[in-house]
């Protein structure tokens, strides 16, 4: 027993050690870093499920200040990072804005919903007059099962019915994930968490 547990050791060693230098890198322009965790971060505790999307949520470790319960998100790289413990996060996979509808900041998660109605706003009305002017929630509502808003803005983390977008650049300001993602992140995040929003 004491051999299988020296060489288990080891093995966890050996893959923080050799991780390739692309998984240790420091994201271009960011003030934090990302590193794969040994085995998807098994030893971390169970729970973390499996997600339908394209890009499988996972464990990771990340350098920089952040404390627990925050939220990271990586326009450039398509990823949100939700800060489970000093050094630990779970990495989403998202939907950002196209060209000219990406931003930055420092905002707070302000409130939450469950299966959240939709009103365009007017801006994105003028743009697109074929739209609704309100939608109830539900499967087919373009927010998904969860919606998580950002400050006084008019964005917000929600879901989507239209998983070929997560990791492409196609939204109008908003963040969207698959939406067994997006409800796994919902359970975890308070209303009150701190969200940057890093180019």
């Amino acid at each position: 027993m004491k051999r299988l547990l020296a060489v288990v050791l080891a093995a966890i060693s050996w893959g923080a050690i050799s991780q390739p230098a692309a998984a240790r890198e420091r994201h271009p322009q960011q003030d934090f870093a990302v590193q794969e965790a040994p085995f998807g971060g098994l030893f971390r505790g169970f729970g973390l499920g499996a997600s339908s999307g394209p890009v499988q949520r996972s464990y990771v470790n990340i350098q920089g200040n952040y404390k627990p319960g925050s939220i990271i998100i990586s326009t450039s790289e398509r990823r949100l990072y939700f800060v489970t413990a000093p050094g630990e996060a779970i990495r989403y996979g998202i939907g950002v804005g196209r060209d000219g509808f990406r931003w930055g900041g420092v905002h707070k998660v302000t409130a939450k919903k469950e299966w959240p109605a939709w009103t365009p706003p007017s801006q994105m009305l003028r743009r697109r007059p074929d739209l609704p002017r309100h939608m109830e929630g539900g499967p087919d509502n373009p927010l998904g099962a969860r919606a998580m808003y950002l400050g006084s803005t008019l964005y917000r983390i929600h879901g989507s019915n239209e998983p070929e977008t997560i990791g492409q650049a196609v939204s109008s300001g908003c963040f969207r994930m698959v939406n067994d993602d997006v409800i796994d992140l919902y359970n975890r995040v308070s209303v009150g968490a701190t969200v940057y929003v890093k180019n």
